[in-house]
C-alpha cells in the first residue's frame, strides 16, 4: 500500500469515526459508502463490498469502544436497555454476518441500502420530547426492544454494522427514551453487536487486515473526540446532524443499485 492509500483509508476512519462518536453510532452508516466510492476517486483500488463490510465490523469494535468509553461517568447508560438489547443484536449480528458469505455483493449493497432508507425515514417521523426525563427514570418496553435488536442485528450483521443506524430512530422514535440516553446506550449496545459482526467476518476471510487496522487507529483517536463533542452540542441538532446523513447515503445507494 503507497502513502495516499494509508492517508485516505486514515482520513475516512477519522472523520467517520468522530462523527459516528458524536451521533452515537457505530459509523458504519458513514464509512460503508466512504470506504464503497471515495478509494475510486483517487486512482485506488476500489474495495468490493464483501471487504467493504469486513473492514467495517473490525473498526466498529473499537469506535463503539472508545465512545462507550467517553459516556462512561455521565450517568447516561442504562445498563437495563444495555444488557436487553445487546443480548438480542448480538446473536442477531453473528447470524447475519456468517450468513453474507453466501449472499453476491450486489445483494449486500441492496440489504445496505433498504436498512438506511428504513433509518431516515424514521429519523424524520416525530418524536414526543422525552429529554426532561433524568436518567435514572427511564421505562420502556424491555420485550419490544429485545425483538426490535434481534431483527437489526440480523440486518446489521449483513452489512458489517452494528446497527446504531437504525437502533438510534427506533429508540428515538417507537421506545421513546431521551436523546443522550439512547446516544450513550446505543454506543455500549453496539459495541456488544460489533462481537457478533466482527467473529462472522473473519470467520468467514471477509475481512482485509491492513485497512481495516488502520481504520481502528484512526477510531480509536476520532470516536472519543467526537462523543465528547456529542454530550456538549443541542440534542436537537445531533438528530438533524443523524437523520441528514442517513438520508444522504440511503439516496446515493439507491441511486446506485437502481442504475
Amino acid at each position: 500500500m503507497d502513502l495516499l492509500f494509508i492517508v485516505t483509508i486514515f482520513l475516512i476512519g477519522f472523520i467517520g469515526s468522530y462523527i459516528s462518536g458524536m451521533v452515537g453510532v457505530g459509523g458504519s452508516i458513514i464509512k460503508y459508502p466512504m470506504l464503497l466510492y471515495i478509494p475510486p476517486l483517487f486512482g485506488l483500488a476500489a474495495f468490493s463490498a464483501h471487504e467493504v463490510s469486513g473492514i467495517s465490523a473490525v473498526q466498529v469494535f473499537f469506535a463503539t469502544l472508545g465512545g462507550v468509553w467517553a459516556y462512561r461517568k455521565g450517568g447516561y447508560l442504562n445498563k437495563t436497555l444495555i444488557t436487553f438489547m445487546g443480548i438480542s443484536i448480538l446473536i442477531g449480528s453473528f447470524i447475519g454476518s456468517y450468513g453474507s458469505r453466501m449472499m453476491s455483493g450486489e445483494i449486500i449493497n441492496l440489504v445496505y441500502g433498504i436498512l438506511a432508507l428504513l433509518a431516515a425515514i424514521m429519523m424524520f417521523l416525530p418524536k414526543k420530547g422525552r429529554d426532561d426525563i433524568p436518567p435514572d427514570q427511564v421505562t420502556f418496553n424491555k420485550w419490544l426492544a429485545a425483538v426490535f435488536a434481534l431483527i437489526v442485528g440480523i440486518g446489521a450483521g449483513i452489512v458489517g454494522a452494528a446497527g446504531a443506524f437504525l437502533l438510534v430512530p427506533i429508540m428515538l422514535v417507537i421506545l421513546r427514551l431521551p436523546t443522550r440516553v439512547t446516544i450513550a446506550s446505543s454506543l455500549a449496545i453496539t459495541f456488544i453487536s460489533s462481537i457478533g459482526a466482527t467473529v462472522g467476518k473473519i470467520s468467514t476471510g471477509q475481512v482485509e487486515f491492513l485497512p481495516a487496522f488502520i481504520m481502528v487507529i484512526a477510531s480509536l483517536i476520532a470516536s472519543p473526540l467526537g462523543a465528547k463533542m456529542g454530550q456538549k452540542v443541542n440534542t436537537k441538532l445531533l438528530q438533524w446532524i443523524l437523520a441528514l446523513l442517513i438520508l444522504g447515503t440511503s439516496i446515493k445507494i439507491w441511486l446506485d443499485i437502481l442504475s
